[in-house]
């Protein structure tokens, strides 16, 4: 499984934590420097099942000071694609990546769910 964190997010230490309690192997990565592609995005969209704006981290810095709020709606699926790709901020994390599933975020009882 492919682990996607910033170090410094209290919930992605929460997360790593919890994979690391019941010895689940992953890779780790950092969002920060190492943003995740246009085309990884696409990817875990597809496998995450999630609507294209809960990829995104709206209690960000970044989302706010671009004004996300107000221009998501009005931009196409590819421009939102795009953006996220651009820095790794903007994304929602973490987000833990398998052969079938991404998961945007920590839920407990959802990763409990297809970890087990």
């Amino acid at each position: 499984m492919l682990f996607v964190h910033y170090p410094k997010c209290s919930t992605c230490k929460k997360a790593k934590a919890w994979l690391d309690d019941r010895q689940h192997p992953y890779e780790a990565r950092d969002i920060k420097l190492q943003n995740p592609t246009e085309d990884e995005l696409r990817q875990w969209h597809a496998k995450s099942g999630l609507p294209l704006r809960r990829l995104f981290n709206t209690s960000g810095l970044q989302y706010k000071a671009l004004g996300l709020k107000e221009k998501l709606p009005a931009m196409s699926e590819a421009e939102q694609f795009s953006l996220l790709a651009t820095d790794g901020m903007l994304v929602k994390r973490p987000i833990l990546v398998g052969d079938d599933f991404a998961f945007f975020g920590f839920k407990e009882t959802d990763w409990q769910e297809k970890l087990s």
